[in-house]
């Protein structure tokens, strides 16, 4: 469609939408900054409640503001009925715009969530959007030279190593006193000094600290790194209160695997006061090069951000690869269809048409649980997803099978034809999750097993078992700390990280505990009834039960047929079987009891190593 308007008021139209765009995203991110910022008040006043609420409404801002950044182009400008010669010329005068912008990498996103809605094109054909970036965040500062992006401070010998450390903490002016600040210090010194090597302290000897402290939860974090000549130790301080309403620094957690695990994509997102979250997210980078962008991106709460790295990141594996989308591996679920790309890290899900009988639920419904794991805590024990509405795939990468298998599930998914016009064919699929891959617990357990049924006393299978199971019940009370009752607990809906830990994966049946009743099985009604209870009805309250209706003690069938695995489970954690456990647990989230949740193991805290009078 070519335009009939003159070329100066084609260019001075193009320049005030890509304006009117620049201006709703500067309204989304200073919202999106003064709410990440008044979670120091409300840590410093343990208003715990009003920081869920917090982590949770700040997810919706995005979404919130590109639909209103649409309204108002339409309102004032007409935009979806402009011609593509202006909205090319959107394009460029928006990139001009961003040449001194803070934010320049989430702002291309913005203006891709907002130029999809208007123009109605799926996000991989359109021919608009910042498939790669266009402006460059390498040496973004903040604007206040005052408020760099990282502090530094310089001991200059090992004896001013612990005056430096406490002007370190003091610094983030938390307007809470320590309960004995002099004693964290010695905590943290003698914590750091044996991870460095400080025989000779050389010329650049610094700790280098983010400006901002990280909240989530009850706790705020220190993030910086430790450097010493060639070497540099990541570390992190966890800060909590004490019972008194006075805090501590609880722990030293250092290396990266330390800072993966605080940083796990089953973890709620932070919040942090960042000017330059591009300058946070290098920062972060240099001290866990393993940990792909776009889950620090997500880890900072700019979801968005995340997604779209991730999804260049896709482009480009799938540029540098040769493999096929397959089934993938394990027990095929009842809800979820699910495939993977051998040569990538991720899997991909999709919901079902039609469920078993005993599968009452809809898509709406599973849409819904996987909003409500979004929006919740997500304690380290239940994976974040990436939700993806319209994905083309090559045609050429899927096997057989697979398509075999999608057009049988959930044909309302899947369209395969030339969409493009170009003679290629894809896979289009209009609605996917997409969680990082993790071994199913049920498979990790049954390696562990072949090898004891070759050699029984096998030392390393065994550990693996054991600790497998531990794990799955800490897992299982992680998540009923935050106000979660898995639904089915089966084996096969847990995945095992490359860390060992246990995480959740399979929300289709996940209920609020609040929202449970937990019951004892019924007596048999007569000794009559006990014998023949394989063939009699169910007792009354059985055949009444509702979806929230739970039965602790009926798990144990369900999960522990190995007489092996049973004895672990009953050894650790026996009190998952019982229903005093469920319904304390249920009654202390009412009374507004919000419970601790560490990203590291209790053994690590400070408090522990201390001499108490």
């Amino acid at each position: 469609m070519k335009s009939a308007l003159p070329k100066q008021l084609d260019s001075a139209l193009a320049h005030d939408i890509a304006r009117a765009m620049v201006d709703g995203f500067n309204r989304h991110y200073r919202l999106f900054r003064a709410e990440s910022a008044r979670s120091k008040h409300r840590f410093e006043t343990q208003d715990w409640h009003a920081q869920q609420r917090a982590q949770r409404e700040r997810i919706e801002f995005y979404d919130l503001r590109v639909q209103e950044c649409v309204k108002r182009l339409e309102l004032e400008f007409k935009a979806g009925r402009q011609p593509m010669d202006v909205w090319q010329q959107v394009k460029l005068f928006y990139v001009g715009m961003l040449v001194d912008h803070r934010q320049p990498e989430l702002a291309e996103t913005f203006f891709n969530s907002v130029t999809t809605q208007i123009l109605d094109r799926c996000y991989f054909q359109n021919d608009f959007i910042f498939v790669r970036p266009a402006v460059s965040t390498e040496y973004i500062e903040p604007e206040d030279p005052s408020h760099t992006t990282y502090r530094s401070y310089y001991p200059e010998n090992l004896a001013a190593f612990k005056a430096v450390l406490r002007r370190m903490i003091e610094d983030f002016g938390l307007r809470v006193a320590f309960e004995d600040l002099a004693c964290d210090v010695t905590s943290m010194h003698d914590a750091l000094l044996p991870l460095f090597e400080h025989s000779k302290l050389r010329p650049n000897f610094q700790i280098q600290v983010l400006h901002s402290l990280f909240y989530r939860n009850k706790g705020a974090y220190v993030v910086g790194k430790l450097i010493n000549g060639n070497q540099e130790v990541p570390f992190a301080l966890p800060i909590l209160h004490n019972h008194e309403g006075q805090v501590r620094i609880d722990a030293l957690l250092h290396g990266e695997d330390d800072l993966l695990m605080l940083f796990s994509f089953a973890r709620a997102y932070f919040m942090v006061d960042m000017e330059v979250p591009s300058a946070y997210v290098q920062f972060l980078r240099s001290m866990m090069p393993r940990k792909p962008r776009t889950e620090l991106y997500n880890a900072l709460g700019l979801a968005k951000q995340g997604k779209t790295l991730f999804y260049r990141d896709f482009l480009y594996h799938m540029r540098h690869s040769t493999d096929h989308f397959r089934i993938a591996p394990g027990i095929r679920g009842m809800v979820m269809l699910v495939f993977d790309l051998p040569s990538f890290p991720y899997v991909f899900k999709i919901i079902k048409d039609h469920y078993p009988p005993q599968k009452n639920t809809t898509r709406e419904q599973i849409r819904g649980k996987y909003q409500l794991v979004k929006h919740h805590d997500r304690v380290g024990r239940m994976a974040d997803t990436l939700e993806f509405s319209g994905v083309g795939f090559p045609r050429a990468r899927f096997s057989d099978e697979l398509i075999a298998e999608i057009q049988k599930h959930a044909p309302s998914q899947i369209e395969i034809g030339d969409r493009n016009g170009d003679g290629s064919i894809e896979v289009f699929l209009k609605h996917v999750y997409i969680e990082r891959r993790m071994i199913p617990l049920n498979i990790h357990l049954q390696e562990a097993f072949e090898v004891l049924r070759k050699v029984p006393d096998d030392a390393k299978a065994l550990d693996q078992i054991e600790k497998a199971v531990i794990e799955y019940g800490h897992a299982i009370k992680e998540l009923v700390a935050a106000n979660i009752f898995p639904g089915d607990m089966l084996w096969k809906n847990f995945g095992i990280t490359r860390h060992g830990k246990v995480v959740f994966y399979d929300y289709d049946e996940i209920e609020y505990i609040t929202d449970c009743r937990f019951h004892y099985v019924p007596a048999p009604r007569s000794a009559g009834d006990d014998a023949s209870a394989e063939s009699a009805q169910p007792a009354q309250p059985l055949q009444t039960m509702g979806p929230r209706d739970v039965f602790p003690e009926m798990f144990a069938p369900c999960l522990l047929g190995n007489h092996k695995v049973r004895d672990l489970f009953m050894k650790h954690h026996a009190d998952l079987l019982e229903v005093p456990f469920w319904q304390a647990h249920k009654e202390r989230i009412q009374a507004g009891y919000v419970h601790d949740v560490f990203p590291y193991e209790r053994q690590r805290r400070f408090v522990h190593q201390r001499r108490l009078p």
